[in-house]
């Protein structure tokens, strides 16, 4: 993967517990931008620099959040990517202060897989997901043998084994959190189902390749499907890992500029934009208790 620096450009418009094209151009020096610390001259840094999926429910929110935290004196630098990997990584290198493109069980996977200690600040949104189809209508219509796309990241890998299992097309180890679950946890698979593992932020494109496939609702009203089109749907049993956060290293929160930016975040504007997308089926989850669902997940 290119370490290169990410480009910055331009966006198109309270608590509660992505394959994707590298085709970004990485910013050539964030130089030392912190979000508490002093500017030279001895004046205070009011500036706090996030990177943000490509994406209309991070990138739109953000954009309202820019604007809240400029009345407010700040200001918030936006880099807009389609990466999964380097945000995380970026902000552990100090070069952003948070970002915001992922679930509380992408991120403590994440963790556990690169040695890394970034934190979720807030909560932002509910994201759940669903298997999808345009070959068929109902699950029990699928064949046997049926290819079915799944996500290959680990914390999203198993979601639309939970679904197919809840329908009783397969058996599954029920012990086993939807946050772990693969392939391996496949105790009977009755119709023969083949399951191709791709990249979260590709699934849906695949859609049309195979017989089903589990998608983000916000990555298949891209291509034109929203919760009806679902051959099922996540319900709120398994939504709170699946939350998307804003997360940052751990000495960012409880900062003067963490508080601004979740104040930011979390202001009635952006509850209102939720309501409109999509129908409103992302909910807000501002009343997330971050660190209650944090030390649940993370153990």
């Amino acid at each position: 993967m290119s370490h290169d620096p990410i480009s910055r450009t331009p966006a198109p418009s309270r608590r509660r517990a992505r394959h994707g094209a590298l085709g970004i151009a990485v910013l050539a020096a964030v130089g030392s931008l912190t979000s508490c610390g002093l500017a030279d001259g001895g004046e205070e840094d009011r500036t706090i620099s996030i990177i943000v999926t490509e994406s209309a429910p991070f990138q739109e929110p953000t954009e309202i959040a820019k604007e809240l935290l400029a009345e407010e004196g700040w200001e918030l630098e936006t880099t807009y990517v389609t990466d999964i990997i380097q945000p995380n990584q970026v902000v552990a290198q100090g070069e952003y202060d948070a970002n915001f493109f992922q679930n509380f069980a992408y991120l403590n996977q994440f963790n556990a897989d690169h040695g890394l200690d970034i934190e979720p600040v807030f909560a932002v949104y509910e994201a759940p997901g669903g298997l999808f189809s345009t070959q068929h209508e109902e699950l029990t219509d699928l064949p046997d043998g049926a290819q079915i796309a799944l996500p290959v990241d680990t914390a999203n890998n198993g979601r639309g084994l939970k679904l197919l299992a809840d329908a009783g097309l397969l058996e599954i180890d029920e012990s086993v959190a939807v946050t772990e679950l693969s392939q391996r946890d496949i105790q009977d698979n009755p119709h023969d189902f083949e399951f191709v593992e791709v990249d979260q932020q590709s699934v849906a494109q695949s859609i049309e390749d195979v017989d089903a496939a589990f998608a983000f609702l916000r990555l298949a009203s891209e291509i034109g499907l929203g919760p009806e089109d679902t051959l099922a749907l996540e319900d709120e049993d398994v939504a709170l890992p699946f939350t998307c956060v804003v997360a940052a290293a751990p000495d960012f929160a409880g900062t003067e500029a963490a508080e601004a930016l979740e104040r930011a975040y979390q202001f009635e504007e952006v509850r209102d934009w939720f309501a409109d997308y999509l129908d409103g089926v992302l909910d807000p989850a501002f009343d997330v208790d971050v660190d209650e669902a944090w030390a649940e997940l993370a153990g």
